[in-house]
């Protein structure tokens, strides 16, 4: 039996985090018409509070010994997650899953974008160029101003917006913050943004049907958490990153099967547009990484 490379076991786990991940968004939007958007987040927060500490507690990481700049980028990312989980949420509850699903495979691009901007990292004219062209992607699937916008594609926007925050204060803190508690105090900041928000609502009667439609997003929520995190150990990131990409296809074959949707040609043009840009993104940025580590053996 041949022995899987790091980086074919790193793809194949990158492959079934991001299935696991649509599998969660669409077991969260069969609740739409069931349980309100709080209680769902609460309920479902819960579920993700319980397995991070344990989680935390058998790796060592329930530490709080940080410095307050640590501290103050935690909270942010945290604020990020919290912005991040409404605007998809509520974006997914009312928009087909295939063209939510779409529009965030720009983060690639918009990280990339605002890694330049506020980090001052290297952003050459080649990926500003594919910057450029994924985000008229983005305008194909939204369609401003046509028979098939939404509105809720702003919040699909807004998420955009609050996962690139969160992705780029992680890169901003040290090494000395430990990953799954970072995902813990983030998942009580969702829990709370639940919590909160459900006490203006009005809760509904969770029955058999719902209560495994929410077990399952809470399941499927921890199994895509496990396995990103292990594909990042496992392989290298360049060649890792674009198996991200999984999930639109994913969320394209759920959207038929389950609930009856089929983006327009607009839309599966522009989510092809951001897909191959990104992947031009993540090669750039790949080789990249590889001459700057081959800078200091030249030098030497």
């Amino acid at each position: 039996m041949p022995v899987l490379s790091d980086n074919i076991r790193g793809a194949l786990l990158m492959m079934g985090a991001m299935c696991a991940y649509t599998l969660n968004d669409a077991f969260m939007k069969s609740l739409a018409d069931e349980i309100p958007l709080f209680q769902a987040i609460f309920i479902r927060g819960l579920g993700a509070i319980l397995f991070l500490t344990f989680m935390c507690k058998v790796l060592g990481q329930l530490r709080f010994a940080f410095p307050a700049r640590d501290w103050g980028l935690v909270i942010l990312r945290t604020a990020g997650e919290i912005g991040g989980t409404y605007c998809f949420l509520t974006a997914l509850f009312n928009m087909p899953i295939a063209n939510v699903s779409a529009i965030l495979q720009v983060l690639p691009l918009s990280v990339a974008l605002a890694a330049a901007l506020f980090l001052r990292e290297p952003l050459g004219w080649r990926r500003l160029s594919a910057i450029a062209v994924g985000f008229c992607g983005v305008l194909l699937i939204i369609q401003p101003g046509g028979a098939d916008f939404s509105a809720y594609s702003l919040y699909a926007l807004g998420a955009v917006v609050c996962v690139t925050v969160r992705d780029i204060t992680v890169r901003r803190m040290s090494r000395n913050v430990p990953s799954v508690f970072v995902a813990l105090v983030a998942a009580i900041g969702v829990t709370g943004l639940g919590a909160v928000g459900s006490l203006f609502v009005e809760w509904q009667l969770i029955t058999t049907l719902s209560g495994l439609q929410m077990a399952g997003a809470t399941g499927f929520l921890i199994f895509g958490y496990i396995a990103s995190v292990s594909a990042m150990r496992f392989g290298e990131i360049g060649f890792v990153a674009p198996f991200r990409y999984t999930s639109l296809l994913v969320a394209l074959v759920l959207g038929v099967l389950v609930f009856a949707e089929w983006p327009n040609t607009l839309a599966l043009a522009g989510g092809a547009i951001v897909v191959a840009t990104g992947l031009f993104t993540l090669y750039r940025e790949a080789k990249l990484q590889i001459r700057n580590r081959m800078v200091p053996d030249r030098i030497r």
